[in-house]
């Protein structure tokens, strides 16, 4: 990984190092990772007037000087959008800022998020193309027939010495050689039955509850929903009573189990989500695999009696850690969690970085479903729910690489 930490942006941009995860080199804050979650617009128009978002969050709480959006056209020059914010508070749970509005001739061009260090230096996050299409025959163009040659005045300016690479197209995984194969973004409606399904899973003894493994959960679609990118987990009282006399908890599960899709990870394959995690007592959210009754690896699953810790499981073949980070783990906090599936060792990733290897592995033909789940436990081994208060949980992503 290469560091942007030259006092004035680059006109160009070295494609494998324009990673969406990006840590201060140089600086005082040099353990913190900054994350590009989302960039907007993905396409424009000719002549006509469109403004820019960005969502980025860090592994740590900073000020950054200056957030925005950049554009490079194909020799290089700076068209940034205009209207970069200042000093910029960013931290785990994200923060979002929307540009000036601006208008660029027909072609194709660099588009990323880039910041300023209290320092000065620049980083430049997870670039991608933006293309801009002619303007139809009913709205005429209005744009400049040529691009300005002159940079923005929010930010410096250097004369490019390489030629603009190609942007990357996905998020990056933090595994060299891997792309981004399957996703869920979560920036439209759950995709019920070709995705996603949401109330029976062969992990649930009757289907969509499974009182003998410790849980109050009741299945339901309804208890999942999605806005603003985010897909929110809600579990509540259910009218409905377990087989050993328990009520039980309407909560949302989503599975790749049984959808037209019908995905599965498999060995060599990267998992990843970012989630937001719970505080309710009772709350038991989890990212794990299923197939068959044999094909389970937890990669996390918390409860938040337990406030800075994390459970990391292979079952396939008998391997666990409690991986313990006040810093990164805690109720109501974003963390980003991934799971390498090696045939010989299981790898767990927090933020970006490998906590623990299980040496064991999944084989070399292993494959299963993946699973993203709020279940309320029932009291056995963490707290039952005190009260009827809803418990929630929330997901950025879920994403898979190979």
């Amino acid at each position: 990984m290469s560091f942007w930490t030259t006092p004035a942006r680059f006109g160009a941009i070295a494609g494998a190092a324009a990673l969406a995860t990006v840590p201060l080199a140089g600086t005082a804050h040099a353990s913190v990772r900054v994350t590009q979650d989302r960039i907007t617009p993905s396409s424009m128009t000719a002549g006509s007037a469109t403004t820019a978002s960005l969502r980025v969050h860090s592994s740590s709480c900073f000020t950054a000087r200056t957030l925005g959006v950049g554009i490079r056209d194909a020799v290089g020059n700076n068209l940034d959008f205009p209207g970069s914010a200042s000093n910029v508070r960013i931290c785990p749970g994200g923060v979002s800022i929307t540009t000036g509005s601006r208008t660029l001739p027909t072609g194709s061009y660099t588009q990323f998020g880039f910041w300023q260090d209290t320092a000065g230096s620049w980083h430049n996050l997870s670039s991608r193309t933006l293309t801009v299409s002619a303007a139809s025959a009913s709205a005429p163009a209005t744009a400049p027939t040529t691009p300005p040659t002159s940079a923005p005045t929010s930010a410096p300016t250097s004369t490019p010495t390489t030629a603009p690479s190609t942007p990357a197209a996905a998020p990056a995984s933090p595994l060299p050689g891997k792309s981004l194969t399957w996703s869920d973004e979560f920036n439209s409606p759950i995709a019920w039955g070709s995705r996603w399904v949401g109330t029976t899973s062969t992990a649930f003894q009757y289907g969509n509850h499974n009182p003998n493994d410790n849980k109050l959960d009741w299945l339901s679609e309804s208890a999942v929903s999605v806005a603003n990118g985010v897909a929110t987990f809600t579990a509540t009282p259910s009218s409905n009573t377990l087989e050993n006399g328990k009520q039980a908890w309407t909560t949302g599960q989503l599975t790749t189990e049984g959808s037209t899709e019908g995905f599965q990870v498999r060995t060599g394959d990267y998992a990843e989500t970012r989630v937001k995690l719970p505080s309710g007592t009772g709350a038991w959210p989890a990212l794990w695999t299923w197939k068959n009754g044999n094909g389970e690896v937890d990669s996390f699953e918390y409860h938040p009696d337990n406030p800075n810790l994390l459970e990391l499981t292979n079952h396939v073949n008998a391997a666990h850690d409690y991986y313990t980070n006040s810093g990164a783990i805690s109720p109501n906090s974003w963390v980003t969690i991934g799971t390498y599936y090696g045939a010989n060792s299981v790898d767990w990733y927090v933020n970006g970085t490998k906590v623990y290897s299980d040496g064991v592995g999944v084989g070399a033909n292993w494959s299963a479903y993946l699973n993203l789940s709020l279940s309320v436990s029932a009291g056995q081994y963490h707290p039952s729910p005190t009260s009827s208060a809803p418990i929630t949980f929330a997901a950025d992503y879920v994403r898979v690489y190979r």
